[in-house]
């Protein structure tokens, strides 16, 4: 890409002016491409015939795609052919760039996809091709994509679809995840409407998504009933440690249907019961529904959440109002009545303008905010205990701004500020005389604050209840109050193995699937799924594995039978590395007819077709996407598949199992010798004449170093 294509939006600002002026300036650097650039609406993009309509299979729209949207960049990444696409922000005028790498599997590193392996797909058929669309952290758009992009975490977005339709998203950044203009919601809206557009089929994510230290997809299960990803069409698809869709179903409506007011009475005798009741009774005064259950009381604070700042507080004054008595782990500090004035602090956004630093006041009004974001997620961490030291901060900030200097001179800066609905302050921590970054929330310009915490005296703490704290007053900070129920109801609900069970089984679902149903367009076309029936003896012998969909194949009305397998074998070859000499023989259905009798009014159009043949190549390498080796899972979980957890194979049998079924801890290592429970069983007893004792269970035997002496070796059992 262009360097000064995006080089005056490093001084991009809030002034209709400086929008303006940036937006002349990017139409200037434009004119010195080689061909004038195409822009497109962020929002709009890829919009149902907008820019182009595309009614083909996926390995055809995306050619037409690159062809028609893209411009071809005089650089490659990994040896592979990129093309950009420009996105212009309606809003703000910013231009956003979409890269489409064309990825040549045969030319590639890593030519088989772990993704497909772990989501269920080993047994797809390697495609030709596949398709990495991605666009880059803000501070990359003026310089082209890295080599090693097809790895990295830190895009605002990277999708991977195979030639085949089937793809996966890989990475998606929004605001919390360091993008300074996109929201995830924005992002996602974009990706759905680009892979609509692209006819793909299954597109998979795998969904770790966090906030304030929250699981998002326990969170919305329990809200929602799905992930975060759901309000999308992704659904449950393959569980980890043995999870079943069932099971996971389960596990939400245990999970969302926990009656509020047995929640109070179950923790109505813990350290967390007043508490607890306290925000229930908060936000039930609000709601202009009555609450019942966690689920009603969770979508009622989320959305809240979502409010505009000015409605959400005047709706949460209500529920402040509601919760009189004050609290002993946050209370307003108390001032004498000659200094109890509201306290005034500087806004910092207006203060950076006129700043003397080398970055414009956009960048420091941004850098803070990750600072203040990194102060809230310690103070969500720590129950609104402690400060973080310079340090700390520098190295959490530093995950989403890379520029240190810049880090340094706003951290250098930041005291007294009010940044966002939060007050910086920096002090020296009496007890460990570190000078340390605290926030504390502002409402109307009075300074709530904790108040000061002793440090427990070490024979004390192993005494000390856990102390919880949501926040300084029920509905004063919604995302607290969310937090202390998700940490104290779903993750410590007491003395409750069906809670326990149930959220360990929202959070081992991590995988989920969007599915685009095939239609039949109303168009003069025919389509067809082409479907290879390999012959008896291949599939007893070489194509062991669970056939692969068929694929999409589109001829004009009036084709012919010698038509259609020529596009059938077409299709083939294009598609898969093990098909690139396929001939099509025979057509079930159309045994009778010969090659130039028209298929009209012989089939449906939008049949399923099974297609015999010959020339696939069955020496390939390039076979199954989850690789040549035919390894065996077969977990005490249920598990019967790689699903993408850290694994061990018994040094017997080798069969693989999860290491933490097999009682290893995810920070331990892999001991030299892992048995599984059989295996282990069969070769030590009796365990008499061992003289040790073994648990005959899941958890197997691990053999530490200095027993191995004895073993035999395992070539010889």
């Amino acid at each position: 890409m262009s360097k000064t294509l995006f080089e005056n939006q490093r001084t991009r600002g809030v002034k209709k002016e400086e929008a303006s002026l940036m937006s002349i300036n990017i139409f200037e650097a434009c004119r010195k491409r080689k061909q004038k650039p195409k822009l497109y609406g962020f929002h709009t993009f890829a919009n149902p015939g907008c820019p182009i309509h595309l009614c083909g299979p996926f390995r055809d729209n995306i050619r037409v795609f690159i062809r028609e949207c893209g411009e071809i960049e005089d650089y490659n990444v990994d040896g592979m052919p990129t093309w950009c696409t420009l996105l212009v922000n309606e809003k703000s005028g910013v231009v956003v760039p979409l890269y489409t790498i064309e990825e040549s599997v045969k030319h590639s590193q890593r030519p088989f996809c772990d993704h497909c392996r772990c989501i269920g797909w080993s047994h797809h058929f390697v495609s030709n091709r596949r398709y990495h669309l991605i666009i880059p952290v803000e501070d990359e758009w003026n310089k082209p994509l890295e080599e090693d992009s097809f790895y990295a975490h830190t895009h605002i977005l990277h999708g991977l679809i195979h030639c085949n339709g089937f793809g996966h998203l890989l990475c998606i950044n929004g605001i919390e995840g360091g993008s300074k203009y996109l929201c995830g919601r924005e992002i996602m809206d974009l990706w759905d409407r680009i892979c609509t557009t692209l006819g793909t089929r299954k597109i998979t994510v795998e969904d770790n998504s966090k906030k304030r230290s929250m699981d998002l997809r326990l969170l919305y299960g329990v809200a929602y009933g799905h992930s975060w990803f759901g309000r999308w069409g992704y659904k449950f698809s393959h569980g980890s440690f043995g999870v079943t869709e069932h099971k996971y179903d389960s596990a939400i409506e245990i999970l969302s249907s926990l009656d509020l007011n047995k929640i109070v009475d179950d923790f109505s005798n813990t350290g967390q019961g007043r508490e607890i009741k306290q925000i229930i009774h908060s936000y039930r005064e609000v709601s202009e529904t009555q609450l019942f259950t966690i689920r009603g009381l969770l979508r009622l604070m989320l959305a809240l959440k979502s409010r505009a700042p000015v409605q959400r507080k005047t709706i949460m004054a209500v529920a402040a109002a509601a919760s009189k008595s004050s609290r002993k782990a946050a209370t307003r500090t108390q001032k004498s009545p000659e200094k109890n004035k509201a306290i005034k602090y500087r806004k910092f956004a207006p203060s950076a303008a006129n700043m003397d630093s080398r970055w414009p006041a956009r960048r420091l009004e941004q850098a803070a905010e990750v600072i203040v974001e990194a102060l809230k997620e310690k103070k969500a961490r720590s129950y609104s205990r402690g400060g973080m030291s310079r340090q700390d901060v520098r190295d959490a900030a530093r995950q989403h701004i890379g520029d240190t200097g810049l880090l340094d001179f706003v951290l250098k800066s930041l005291n007294n500020f009010v940044v966002g609905n939060h007050v910086v302050r920096r002090a020296v921590n009496p007890s460990t005389r570190v000078l340390e970054y605290t926030i504390h929330e502002v409402s109307n310009g009075i300074l709530i604050t904790e108040p000061e915490i002793i440090d427990d005296p070490p024979q004390a703490l192993a005494l000390a209840p856990l102390d919880i704290s949501p926040g300084p007053e029920p509905g004063s900070d919604v995302y607290g109050d969310v937090v202390y129920l998700y940490r104290t109801v779903l993750l410590g609900y007491p003395e409750s193995e069906m809670v326990e069970l149930a959220t360990g089984t929202v959070l081992d679902s991590k995988h989920f699937v969007k599915e685009w149903p095939f239609k039949d367009e109303e168009d003069p076309v025919l389509r067809f799924i082409c479907l290879v029936m390999p012959s008896s003896d291949q599939l007893e012998t070489e194509l062991t594995r669970q056939l692969s969909l068929g694929e999409l194949v589109v001829v004009p009305l009036h084709s012919t039978v010698g038509e259609l397998k020529v596009a059938v074998e077409s299709a083939m070859r294009d598609t898969y590395c093990i098909m690139e000499r396929f001939v099509a023989r025979e057509i079930e259905g159309l045994e009778e007819m010969e090659d130039y009798e028209v298929l009209f009014g012989a089939l449906e159009s939008g049949s399923k077709l099974l297609v015999r043949g010959s020339g696939m190549d069955l020496t390939t390498e390039l076979r199954y996407e989850g690789g040549a080796e035919n390894w065996t899972v077969d977990c005490c979980c249920g598990a019967k598949d790689d699903d993408g957890e850290r694994m061990v194979a018994c040094d017997i049998c080798e069969v693989w199992q999860h290491t933490r079924c097999g009682g290893i801890d995810d920070a331990d290592t892999v001991p030299p010798l892992f048995l599984c429970a059989k295996c282990s069983g069969s070769l030590l007893s009796p365990r008499e004449e061992i003289g040790m004792e073994f648990d005959y269970s899941c958890a197997s035997f691990l053999v530490p170093e200095t027993e191995l002496a004895w073993m035999p070796n395992i070539g010889e059992v």
